[in-house]
């Protein structure tokens, strides 16, 4: 047989050079993309496609720089080499080589020659080109050669698995794949010829060597007994049925099929060989959709799927690897299962399967159906198909038994549509859900979200071009934000940026911005996500299908469990809360601060739920509204349950009757005697639910829980919430003509008017919300505003008239018994009278609050008027006790969890000690007393604490220190009177709030 020496050779490791000699080619990305071009020789490859090779995992920006460097080091290392050169073209590189210089080329030639001496039933000659290789040299051209020659030759060319010595990449798969298919049946080919020609032992010894790569062929081990057989070798051959059916039943669990058993019973029977036909060829599917050239991103979730699916650590008697990918609507399920199918097929020589299952069409597929056209595809279909649907499940499996082979099954409804599609041992099945399969003993749950935002980028731009991208970063990031980073989207939004060159990115940020017509815009052929949604809506139970419609209609915060049972009307509805998750249209966000689930629901989700709400059927109109009404109940008693256990909640006001709906009483009763940490963590939900309640027209709702907030925002000087929530609510109850929560909203807003210094606006609002409140009997309402009133006339320096609406206010609170609102306007006229240095009236006034605090049970207000007091007796030049009652005040304000109010007190002690020459101590109570009016952002506190340190580095001394605090004083009073409205006064404890 001639000897073939090919200067370029793959099928093994890479050699280049004369055999025992090859050339050095130095560093595995020169060697890699050599042997991309070889794959691919006499063809032009892409750029692109070759730096995709050669930086699988991240593309450096000199991808094509360094791809330039390499072809170059290749063409000096080569030369002329077999007469081969690298060629560029436009869009990248060709290896123009002669096939008989290519072993590839040369085997596939030789395998086509002996293909058609076949047909031709005699001699053929192959191409010159291809005898050029051969030991003969350019003179073997035309020489004749009978088929089972060639084929010698061209498997004589195979010296072990193709590029064993480099890393694989899955852009090689399929023309290795074809390579290794095409040995296959030359092999099966040769074995044949070798039969019919009588040699065979030489058969034998071919049938051997493919059993080893292939131990469970059952129609190899049909051949090698004929084989044997025909050589007058009977008890090798019965022999070789013996280890056939012993591997198959050890390693598989399964007895040799019909075909096999027909051999070895003519054998037995001594019938001739000649007379014996082999098993027909088993039918091997190659059912994968075609992989992603762009998938991008999902690393470590690839790594663990092709992990989870590789044969290497695997028993091969062993039961079937399962992997479920569960994700929402877009996610890229399929895409990730048929992307990591591809990276793992070569190892699964039995066949590939893909089954769409339907699971989100109107009626799922049926088990039987599927396992029928899973049986047609191996092979067995007519009235060899079992009528049911369990002896179906049963065949299927016998065929898989004795052939690792990969199951794709796509888009499953649940756990028993899958069960009957799993095959036996050592195959592979990659299951995708929009719902969490959780019930199939032993598999990989993958759950996969979004992408990140550098991946989704990534995707962008090799879509819609990566330079375009670049250059719109802002633009891009909103985009990608808008489409929740799910790769459905992205690839959308890149199509239709690629459809529009001259675009900006602009275009498509603003178009995506408006929720309303968000689905809309992310279509783009016969792509779109709105669809997406509707398949996984159509799914859902009805309870739960309602609950997602409203659940659209609740903005963009993530919302506790109960929230479920709110919409619905339901005290418990976690049945529902979970099908949710489970279709992964619900997302878990973490836990609040009763230890409770957070959930939240995505924005393309929350958009299909608004429009899916509004539809026929949909919980939108009065049904989505009542939802609202029950849901902002709920807060509202949560949040009014929160505020009666803070320090202070005097001059709340609520809207009368009782709530529609009411949280379970497991929910309310787990809210923490410290409401703060609540109330912190739900902030942003409340000021938002207040916002949609306004906007559904739901004014009761609005001012109420708004109304609610307020000693919370007091509290922690939350002011721009305060201002936004009343505003809307106040909106809300004027266009709804609800005169009550107008006021209280005007109240509310005149409150934080006076903490910021507007003083003008305060009194207004304070005086139309006194109006109001007389007009409709509210007499507590309109004592409340008198004291606001008395509140701002104080702060102008309008002393008498502030007592004259204190005096007012107090004899409203004492007609209505109001033991608490007498008390506050007892320390405010106090206060007043402290201003006027009347310290006799001052003590009468105050130690009468006093009293009454204590015999209500208020020691907020008793820490407050203990300050004034503390004053009272620092004005009487009593140093001693001004310091008990500020420190006892302190301890109170601690005790509580007071902060605001606490640094005051800081603020009054720091002043007292530098009086009486403690610089040390009071320097840091001072200082404590700044960076509390800091973090509150209470630019009052703030320039008296500066002011007060200023004062203090003077009287030590240090000048420029002082210098420094004063101007920073001065600067800080200049801007709370040029009306930047960053004044806050906490009304108890500096000049008197209204609470």
């Amino acid at each position: 047989m001639a000897v073939d020496r090919p200067a370029f050779r793959v099928l093994g490791p890479l050699e280049v050079g004369p055999p025992g000699r090859p050339l050095r080619i130095a560093g595995t990305k020169s060697r890699i993309l050599l042997a991309s071009l070889l794959l691919d020789a006499n063809r032009a490859v892409a750029a692109d496609h070759l730096a995709e090779i050669l930086w699988p995992l991240s593309r450096p920006r000199s991808a094509l720089a360094n791809l330039r460097t390499y072809v170059s080091s290749l063409r000096a290392v080569l030369g002329a080499t077999g007469g081969a050169r690298i060629l560029a073209r436009p869009s990248g590189y060709l290896f123009e080589v002669p096939a008989g210089q290519l072993d590839v080329l040369l085997f596939e030639d030789l395998v086509a020659g002996a293909r058609a001496a076949a047909r031709a039933g005699g001699d053929a000659e192959i191409r010159g080109d291809a005898a050029s290789g051969t030991e003969g040299g350019p003179e073997a051209a035309g020489r004749a050669e009978d088929p089972a020659g060639l084929l010698d030759r061209a498997l004589a060319l195979w010296r072990g698995a193709p590029l064993a010595d480099l890393p694989g990449s899955p852009l090689w798969d399929a023309r290795l794949e074809s390579l290794a298919g095409l040995r296959l049946s030359a092999s099966e080919e040769l074995t044949v010829l070798r039969m019919e020609r009588g040699r065979h032992a030489e058969a034998v010894a071919g049938l051997r060597g493919l059993l080893r790569e292939h131990p469970f062929r059952e129609d190899l081990w049909g051949r090698l007994m004929l084989a044997l057989d025909a050589a007058g070798r009977q008890a090798e051959a019965l022999d070789a049925y013996a280890a056939a059916r012993r591997q198959l039943v050890t390693e598989l669990g399964v007895e040799p099929g019909a075909g096999l058993r027909r051999v070895h019973a003519d054998i037995l029977a001594g019938r001739p060989a000649a007379e014996a036909a082999p098993p027909p060829p088993v039918t091997v599917p190659r059912q994968l959709p075609p992989d992603i050239p762009d998938f991008t991103g999902r690393t470590g979730t690839v790594s663990a799927l092709t992990r989870a699916l590789s044969r290497e650590r695997r028993p091969p008697d062993g039961p079937p690897a399962v992997a479920v990918v569960a994700g929402p609507p877009g996610a890229g399920k399929t895409a990730l299962a048929v992307h990591c199918a591809h990276a793992v097929r070569r190892a699964y020589p039995g066949g590939q399967l893909y089954l769409d299952l339907g699971g989100t069409a109107p009626t799922p597929a049926d088990p039987g159906e599927l396992l029928a056209e899973a049986l047609r595809a191996l092979g067995t279909g007519g009235a060899g198909l079992p009528p049911t649907t369990r002896e179906r499940s049963a065949l299927y499996r016998s065929l898989l038994a004795g052939r690792p082979a990969l199951v794709v099954l796509d888009d499953a409804a649940d756990a028993a549509q899958v069960r009957p599609l799993l095959p036996g041992s050592g195959c592979a099945v990659v299951v995708t859900s929009r719902r969490r399969i959780t019930e199939l003993p032993g598999a990989l749950q993958i759950d996969l979200d979004a992408l990140t935002p550098a991946e989704a980028e990534e995707l962008l731009g090799r879509i819609a071009g990566a330079d375009r991208v670049r250059r719109e970063r802002e633009a891009a990031a909103e985009i990608l934000r808008a489409c929740d980073h799910l790769p459905l989207a992205v690839r959308i939004a890149g199509a239709r940026l690629a459809a529009r060159p001259g675009w900006p990115l602009a275009v498509l940020r603003r178009r995506l911005a408006d929720e309303a017509n968000r689905l809309g815009e992310l279509r783009a052929g016969d792509l779109e996500v709105r669809g997406s949604f509707d398949r996984s809506y159509r799914t859902l139970p009805g309870d739960a299908a309602r609950a997602f419609g409203a659940l659209g209609l609740l903005g963009t915060r993530p919302l506790p469990g109960w929230v479920v049972g709110a919409v619905l009307g339901r005290d418990r509805a976690d049945d529902v809360t979970d099908a949710l998750v489970d279709a992964n249209l619900l997302r878990l966000a973490g836990t609040d601060a009763l230890g409770r689930p957070r959930y939240l629901l995505p924005g393309l989700a929350r958009c299909s739920a608004r429009e899916l709400a509004g539809g026929p059927g949909g919980p939108g109109g009065a049904g989505g509204t009542d939802a609202l009404a029950r849901v902002l109940d709920g807060w509202t008693v949560l949040a009014g349950s929160a505020m009666a256990r803070l320090p202070t909640t005097l001059f709340s006001l609520a809207p009368a009757g009782e709530p529609r709906w009411r949280p379970d009483g497991e929910t309310a009763a787990s809210l923490p005697a410290d409401p703060l940490p609540w109330f912190d963590a739900e902030r942003e939900t409340l000021a938002e639910a207040v916002r949609l309640a306004a906007d559904a027209g739901l004014a009761g709702a609005a001012w109420g829980l708004a109304a609610a907030l307020v000693p919370y925002f007091d509290l922690r000087c939350h002011f721009d919430e305060w201002r936004s929530t009343h505003r809307a609510a106040l909106e809300a109850a004027r266009r709804s003509g609800d005169r009550g929560g107008e006021a209280a909203m005007l109240r509310g807003l005149a409150q934080v008017g006076l903490y910021q210094d507007r003083y003008a606006e305060a009194g207004e609002m304070f005086a139309r919300s006194r109006v109001i409140f007389r007009e409709l009997g509210d007499a507590r309402g309109e004592a409340v505003s008198i004291c606001g009133l008395g509140a701002v006339d104080h702060f102008r320096g309008r002393h008498v008239e502030a007592l004259g609406h204190f005096r007012m206010a107090l004899a409203i609170f004492a007609a209505l018994e109001d033991r608490g609102g007498e008390a506050y306007v007892r320390q405010a006229v106090g206060r007043v009278c402290l201003v006027l240095r009347d310290l006799g009236r001052a003590s009468a006034w105050l130690g009468g609050a006093l009293r009454l605090a204590r015999e209500i049970g208020d020691p907020h207000r008793e820490a407050c008027v203990s300050m004034q007091l503390g004053r009272l007796h620092d004005l009487a030049a009593d140093a001693e006790e001004a310091m008990r009652f500020q420190g006892y005040a302190l301890d109170i304000f601690e005790e509580l969890g007071d902060r605001h109010c606490g640094a005051y007190a800081l603020q009054n002690l720091g002043g007292l000690q530098v009086t009486r020459g403690d610089r040390s101590h009071a320097s840091a109570q001072l200082q404590r007393s700044l960076e509390i009016f800091q973090q509150l952002g209470d630019r009052s506190g703030e320039a008296a604490a500066v002011q007060r340190l200023g004062e203090l580095h003077r009287s030590a001394g240090r000048t420029g220190l002082a210098r420094d605090y004063l101007h920073h004083a001065r600067a800080l009073r200049q801007e709370l009177r040029g009306g930047a409205g960053g004044g806050i006064r906490s009304a108890a404890c500096a000049p008197p709030p209204v609470r």
